[in-house]
């Protein structure tokens, strides 16, 4: 967000300004919009030397008083205070002036998080700040809309105005894991996001399993979180056994929706499944005595 400051050189030259003749005045508009061109009215006689103090940018000139002063747009293109002075001899006058953003050119959009599991409250943050074609940030209320896209669902619209240069809103993912996509836009500018949706928390985990003599193979069913979406290959799976030898756990990735392990059994055993914070059913499995 920009600030608006004098120059150095600007100061000095204000502090060193002496009482104003009546004679010598400058008059800019009400309205200043970065980028346009303007004119300070300036009364008097003669010739002046005219000053243009920006936060980044200062000009000079001679100007005939009496007569408009032409600011082209290129003087001007940041936003914030200026001051303009105009000086014969050691008589000086100042006056101040403000420059308003131009209209949106252009949005920084930035969305939170890249991959939002399904089906949960408030996850996806969604910001907007609104500039201008000079990277001005439009400080006054603008209006935004957000149009939202989920996946297999029907799009909803949302609006925002800015506050300070900012919109926020914050939104719930859906049911279905996919590209849920987000599109702001402010005037005729848009810019859009995606936010891809994945599988949540594993639901219903079950455990099967096919005793060999020494050995258990044991094997998932489909793992799928509670809105029925698979959840992804590499997701670990922690099978774990105990038996008269231990504990011993392996941990294997969903593989085409499931997940496999293999145990050697000594006695009885009991084999549990778990996928991140959610456990599955037990089996009970007799093994070699």
């Amino acid at each position: 967000m920009r600030r608006t400051s004098l120059t150095i050189s600007g100061l000095l030259l204000l502090l060193t300004v002496p009482a104003l003749p009546q004679s010598l005045r400058l008059q800019p508009p009400a309205k200043v919009t970065a980028g346009e061109s303007f004119t300070i009215a300036s009364s008097g006689s003669g010739t002046a030397t005219f000053y243009l103090l920006g936060s980044s940018h200062v000009a000079k000139r001679t100007i005939h008083l009496g007569e408009d002063v032409l600011v082209p747009g290129s003087e001007v293109s940041d936003s914030g205070l200026y001051q303009a002075v105009a000086c014969v001899a050691s008589d000086c006058s100042a006056a101040r002036f403000v420059v308003a953003p131009s209209s949106p050119a252009r949005l920084g959009f930035l969305v939170h998080p890249s991959r939002a599991p399904v089906s949960t409250s408030n996850v996806i943050n969604a910001t907007v700040l609104v500039f201008d074609q000079f990277n001005n940030t439009l400080l006054a209320p603008t209006d935004v809309d957000l149009r939202f896209s989920p996946p297999g669902a029907a799009s909803y619209d949302r609006n925002a105005a800015t506050h300070r240069g900012i919109a926020w809103l914050e939104i719930g993912s859906t049911p279905k894991q996919g590209q849920f996509q987000i599109v702001a836009s402010a005037g005729s500018v848009t810019e859009p996001r995606i936010v891809q949706q994945v599988a949540s928390e594993a639901c219903g985990l079950r455990l099967n399993g096919t005793h060999n003599g020494r050995f258990v193979r044991v094997q998932t069913e489909p793992v799928r979180d509670c809105s029925g979406n698979p959840l992804s290959d590499g997701t670990i799976v922690t099978f774990t056994k105990i038996d008269s030898e231990g504990r011993s756990t392996v941990d294997a990735p969903i593989k085409k929706g499931v997940a496999t392990a293999q145990f050697e059994l000594s006695g009885q055993a009991r084999i549990s499944v778990a996928c991140g914070v959610v456990l599955g059913n037990e089996l009970s499995i007799g093994g070699r005595p």
